[in-house]
């Protein structure tokens, strides 16, 4: 079995192109069905059966694994078992009958308009991380660039004179995001005045947006950031550096953006990826109606609703 993972996995990085965290992600996924199938007995790919398949979705599920990370352990399978077909080792699926468990959908968190722009303006741009922080935050809910493409932008992906920044994404896809001119102001301002006090002229740095040792940021850099400038702000949703994603989407929806152009800017392969953003854009509508509709107001009124 160890020589048929080791070529799928070879499959999807070379063929595939797939992110590093997916195929690390399938490669695990792959070698723990494979050491299930070794304790059921089976030693051989070609003997797995669909009751081997779902026995192993079921273990899944009794160790407690999301819907979705068991969906996305059947999908590695799936895509396992139909390589090694199309490699002539098998003739057989036991995955083809098998159905992926139903997901819940999960609105993710989105601040309103406001409560963004009072968390964007928390850091004290009278010093030089304040700066970079503003900088930091302004660049992005200005793109709504994933947080691992932000920390990683460098100083030649700016095309601010065409208002473009070049991301480099999933699965090493390029894509030009625009970028308004509040964002540029900062992102200028930084540059001029904060990085070169933050950069190492022993050890040159062609990344954006450095820390305080003039090194690249890091995730748990930016979520640091989030928490002290949140409670600062007072907010007390649940922040997130995905948190900036999601509110440049559905903000852009609320707007009135075309829905293809804030897959285009999001960098999301599939459209219904970026669906979720009109439900969010529904409920926020429901919830407007509730507030202000005569009817509603008087109907949550008589219920005892606080709220109204």
């Amino acid at each position: 079995m160890e020589a048929h993972i080791e070529n799928f996995i070879n499959f999807i990085i070379v063929e595939r192109n797939l992110a590093t965290n997916t195929i690390e992600a399938y490669a695990s996924d792959i070698n723990k069905y494979a050491d299930f199938l070794m304790s059921r007995g089976v030693t051989q790919l070609e003997n797995a059966q669909p009751l081997d398949v779902l026995a192993y979705l079921t273990r899944l599920s009794k160790d407690r694994l999301s819907s979705l990370s068991i969906a996305r352990n059947l999908s590695a399978i799936r895509m396992f078992h139909r390589f090694l077909i199309g490699e002539g080792i098998l003739k057989f699926d036991p995955t083809e009958s098998i159905n992926s468990p139903k997901l819940a959908m999960k609105l993710p968190v989105v601040l309103d308009q406001f409560e963004m722009e009072k968390l964007i303006n928390q850091p004290d741009t009278t010093t030089k991380l304040g700066i970079r922080d503003r900088a930091f935050l302004e660049f992005a809910y200005g793109t709504g660039v994933r947080v691992s493409e932000l920390i990683s932008v460098k100083l030649t992906d700016l095309f601010l004179n065409e208002f473009l920044v070049r991301i480099f994404g999933k699965g090493s896809k390029v894509r030009m995001v625009p970028i308004g001119e509040q964002a540029i102001e900062w992102i200028e301002s930084y540059c001029r005045s904060s990085r070169p006090l933050l950069a190492k002229p022993l050890q040159p740095n062609n990344v954006l947006f450095l820390n305080n040792r003039g090194n690249k940021m890091t995730r748990m850099g930016f979520w640091k950031l989030l928490r002290k400038y949140s409670l600062q702000s007072g907010i007390t949703k649940p922040i997130s550096p995905h948190t900036f994603r999601h509110s440049f989407a559905t903000h852009l929806i609320e707007g009135g953006a075309d829905l293809r152009a804030v897959q285009e800017m999001l960098g999301h392969v599939d459209i219904s990826s970026t669906q979720i953003y009109t439900h969010l854009d529904r409920e926020y509508l429901k919830e407007v109606h509730r507030t202000y509709h005569p009817r509603e107001r008087e109907y949550y009124r008589l219920k005892g609703f606080a709220k109204l």
